[in-house]
């Protein structure tokens, strides 16, 4: 009996300078695949993944297209060379639509476009400074939900991301996502102020979901060859019309991720493969469900491990 197969798809961190490259220089599909990334946004993707400069790379705007590209192109391999089909798909935030792609919902060319303009959008509805997020580790959905009520004093702060028991991240203003963090240290466990430039995944990225919906307007949405998991309701979707309402509220609502990889798993899901820069979510994989066979796919060494 053949195992059942999930393809997951990294969102925004799993970034590095290099991704990519290894594949793009040995096979042709690879290459491809940035080439129409760098048609698609009139400047070289493939420069900015395999040289950087960091800096460059870090931009949200820049990251969401090159993580979505580097991911297709491993898809695009992995494919060729394995002939594995997934039973379902998901994506952490960004991730969604390298599922989207993967499942044939969505056309690579104008997700590329999409997410660049994701990127800006989610940048742009907050002012630099006055948004951040944080990581709570140790602490159980509903004390989370508590926190976030408890020190919000007028401002935005809700959870943005259950990833895995114990890894809850929050978002919100500033000034709010502090006093989190200082209350959950006092109280004994751990809070990580998060390296990002906005608040994703909070209310305050509802302007952001508007300026997503009119960017999405013209893109053809195709039928679902592959069910996806989706972010926001951690259910299986196969309705074709379904998916762009799903890709807007993304933007503001949290990434229920924990439950998303369990929904997979009630579907009979033995095998979850990460394919993408880094192995992110392999690990949450692990810390979710220990007994899943878990790999990831990012370059030539670990394309060659999957049999």
């Amino acid at each position: 009996m053949m195992k059942q197969i999930a393809f997951i798809f990294p969102g925004q961190g799993s970034q590095y300078i290099g991704m990519g490259k290894e594949f793009y220089e040995s096979f042709s599909m690879a290459r491809e695949v940035f080439e129409e990334a760098n048609d698609s946004l009139h400047f070289s993707i493939s420069s900015l993944c395999f040289q950087g400069p960091e800096e460059a790379l870090k931009l949200t705007e820049n990251t969401q297209p090159a993580v979505l590209t580097t991911s297709i192109a491993a898809l695009k391999v992995f494919q060729n060379e394995k002939g594995m089909i997934p039973q379902l798909t998901a994506g952490h935030s960004l991730g969604e639509y390298s599922a989207l792609v993967a499942s044939g919902a969505l056309p690579f060319t104008d997700a590329v476009r999409i997410v660049r303009l994701r990127g800006r959008f989610m940048q742009e509805a907050v002012p630099v400074g006055e948004g951040a997020m944080a990581a709570i580790l140790g602490m159980e959905r509903e004390e989370v939900e508590k926190l976030c009520q408890e020190v919000i004093s007028g401002e935005v702060l809700s959870p943005a991301n259950f990833n895995c028991p114990g890894q809850i991240v929050i978002s919100g203003h500033s000034k709010a996502v502090q006093r989190a963090i200082e209350k959950v240290k006092q109280e004994g466990k751990k809070a990580v102020l998060l390296p990002v430039s906005a608040p994703f995944h909070s209310p305050l990225m509802e302007p952001a979901g508007a300026r997503l919906e009119k960017a999405l307007n013209g893109v053809p949405i195709s039928d679902l060859k592959v069910p996806v998991v989706t972010n926001v309701e951690a259910e299986v979707n196969t309705n074709k019309e379904r998916v762009k309402a799903l890709l807007v509220a993304q933007v503001s609502s949290p990434v229920r991720w924990e439950e998303s990889m369990r929904r997979m798993i009630e579907e009979g899901i033995e095998r979850v493969l990460e394919i993408g820069p880094g192995k992110v979510l392999s690990g949450l994989m692990k810390r979710i469900d220990p007994r899943l066979e878990t790999a990831n796919i990012e370059d030539i060494q670990t394309l060659k491990k999957i049999s």
